[in-house]
């Protein structure tokens, strides 16, 4: 997986009235933890441009004090109205640690369903993995080709090396959808044979339920 650096300054001062202070100079205050003692310092807002501004997954190298710590963004806060960044939480990485960051969802080939006129519907565009940091994939990429009209795929049949998701193998990924185009054209009969939902890998989970999720 990338990595991005961002140059810090270890805080000294963690009051309201500092906070105040870095956010008018256009300063994030920032937070590491994981690493025995929680580190605050504060950074550039700019410098948060190639890892929140991207759909790219990456992780983080932070500098502060000549100190060099690899990390991933585990949370962050924007100002309602400017969309600021108000505040951003890291975690330390360590080789043999497992940890949980959303990567991206991208999605490959043309369903069947949707050359017969079917709509595809995508509940993910990221997705939460757990792994070591050697094994934190940097996107998880879905065939679509094999999905006809009323096929759904499933967490549980997504294959995983090195990592696991942090979702219940019965929530839905992608589905294809029937649409007025399909009904008129009369892609349904086309598709009577695979009335089953079947998922594009092994071991998928059935539902009885669509799942359904925010980014």
């Amino acid at each position: 997986m990338k990595s991005i650096t961002i140059q810090g300054t270890k805080r000294e001062s963690v009051g309201k009235k500092s906070t105040k202070a870095l956010r008018d100079a256009e300063l994030v205050p920032c937070v590491v933890y994981g690493g025995g003692e929680p580190l605050n310092f504060s950074a550039e807002e700019k410098a948060f441009k190639g890892l929140v501004y991207t759909p790219e997954a990456h992780t983080v190298s932070i500098e502060v004090d000549g100190q060099t710590i690899p990390a991933v963004l585990q949370d962050i806060q924007f100002h309602p109205i400017t969309d600021k960044i108000l505040h951003a939480d890291f975690y330390q990485l360590a080789d043999d640690k497992p940890v949980i960051m959303e990567v991206p969802v991208r999605i490959t080939g043309r369903s069947k369903g949707v050359v017969a006129g079917g709509v595809l519907r995508q509940s993910f565009r990221k997705l939460k993995v757990k792994a070591i940091p050697a094994n934190l994939p940097d996107e998880i990429v879905v065939d679509v080709t094999p999905l006809r009209i009323g096929n759904k795929l499933y967490i549980g049949g997504i294959k995983t090396e090195g990592f696991s998701f942090m979702h219940p193998d019965n929530a839905v990924v992608v589905a294809v959808k029937m649409s007025r185009n399909a009904m008129k054209g009369g892609a349904a009969a086309m598709d009577d044979e695979d009335e089953e939902e079947v998922a594009t890998e092994e071991g998928a989970a059935p539902a009885a339920e669509e799942t359904t999720a925010a980014e």
